[in-house]
């Protein structure tokens, strides 16, 4: 698909989290205008400030370059552009339900400021569906525009979906070499689409319909969920019949046609835990694997969190006239996977959270923050350096395989109530 086709001078990339601000810098780099929108105060000072608010190897130079050679800005308020990307979050309620509040309030904040001619591509997450639904809520605060559910080709303005795939850690490499899913409500939103990400992007971009493109997503996070559920429980199994898993898994992988996944303390972030619940809401009675495996990884940081247990109580056995307040454990971990900063459905912060509301006290270690997040603003729990952690503990709990906490691996194994649940002793 030639790109010289469509001019796209001016790009709007409505939030700018883990995907919205990698996404937007990217395009700035290659000398477009970018207008970054985002609610958080916070995040569009840091950002016309040069400077980054999360934690992204390679990203924080880019940022600088690009607000310092003015391609790119971030305000609060939306303006007029020739491509909307929205990049929000899309959690699940209490219920495992969708919430799509969040495209629905950035759907309505550009709807004024569409021009014809405009394409509006959805990056979040969502369940089948959502991007027609986005489509409509356009149509509802703009009537006087035509929309793909109305005029498809003929549309004045274009629909899209085009989910992200990327690695935490590596979000910059991979939104450049990964393949990308295009999926437009019509032709002419995919070919608008294509040459849009063709900007920076030198993977291939793969054309297929809205709904195939949202369910691409859900179905690439539920693959791993399911194999993370079957390593997770293999983990229970292998405890209740005193095996190494980490041993075990390593002479099964042996096996020419066999990758087992490493087992953890649960299934974080904002993808892996959350997506296969979008199509068990959508599908409940066909979905039957995909909701045994989220809740088989859902359970696993209770029993995490019973192992510590069962060591807190051992040590206060050993400390006679103790009280549970007298203990002190130290979570090793709060992120929802190695060497980042995303606490997001993090299953290190729920453990850290239940422990401390036993009357534990808690030093938690998590190298990549510098201030415990809301969840954990309580008085029993402390922000700690590995070896303030390591000197004081009575029990030791690792969440997360961090790198220093790999490093540091002989000193935690001397430790005589030092719990592993991600194998840093394999």
């Amino acid at each position: 698909m030639p790109n010289s086709k469509y001019s796209f001078q001016t790009i709007s990339m409505i939030g700018l989290g883990y995907i919205g601000l990698p996404t937007a810098t990217l395009f700035a780099s290659r000398k477009k205008k970018v207008i970054g929108v985002d609610v958080s105060e916070h995040a569009v000072n840091t950002i016309n400030s040069g400077k980054i608010h999360i934690v992204e190897p390679e990203l924080d130079m880019l940022v600088h370059a690009a607000v310092t050679e003015g391609y790119l800005r971030a305000t609060r308020t939306p303006e007029p552009a020739d491509a909307f990307l929205i990049a929000v979050p899309t959690p699940f309620k209490g219920d495992h339900k969708p919430d799509l509040s969040y495209i629905e309030s950035a759907a309505k904040a550009i709807a004024p400021i569409l021009n014809k001619g405009n394409l509006v591509i959805l990056e979040s997450t969502s369940p089948v569906g959502a991007t027609e639904q986005m489509s409509a809520w356009l149509s509802e605060a703009r009537p006087d525009l035509t929309f793909p559910q109305q005029a498809g080709e003929e549309a004045d303005i274009q629909i899209a979906h085009c989910p992200e795939r990327v690695l935490p850690g590596k979000v910059v490499h991979e939104l450049v070499s990964n393949d990308r899913i295009i999926g437009g409500m019509t032709r002419k939103a995919s070919e608008m689409s294509v040459a849009l990400y063709k900007i920076f992007v030198e993977g291939a971009c793969i054309v297929t319909d809205a709904r195939t493109a949202e369910m691409c997503k859900l179905t690439e996070n539920s693959f791993r969920d399911v194999n993370i559920a079957f390593a997770n429980e293999l983990s229970m199994i292998c405890d209740k019949l005193e095996i190494n898993v980490w041993e075990l898994v390593e002479l099964a992988n042996r096996h020419p046609r066999v990758s087992i996944l490493q087992p953890g303390a649960g299934v974080g972030g904002h993808c892996i835990a959350v997506d296969p619940w979008f199509i068990v809401d959508t599908t409940p009675d066909e979905a039957r694997l995909i909701r045994t495996a989220r809740e088989v990884n859902d359970f696993k940081p209770e029993w995490v969190l019973n192992k510590i247990k069962a060591a807190v109580l051992d040590t206060m056995a050993t400390k006679q006239g103790s009280t549970i307040s007298d203990i002190k454990v130290a979570c090793l971990g709060l992120a929802f996977k190695p060497d980042i900063d995303d606490l997001r459905e993090s299953p290190a912060v729920d453990i850290t959270r239940n422990l401390a509301a036993l009357g534990c006290q808690i030093v938690a270690v998590e190298p990549n923050i510098e201030v415990l997040p809301p969840k954990l603003a309580q008085a029993n729990i402390s922000l700690a350096t590995l070896d303030e952690a390591v000197e004081t503990a009575d029990v030791i709990c690792v969440l997360v395989k961090h790198t220093p906490f790999i490093e540091a691996v002989e000193t935690l194994r001397q430790h005589a109530y030092c719990i592993d649940s991600v194998g840093i002793f394999a």
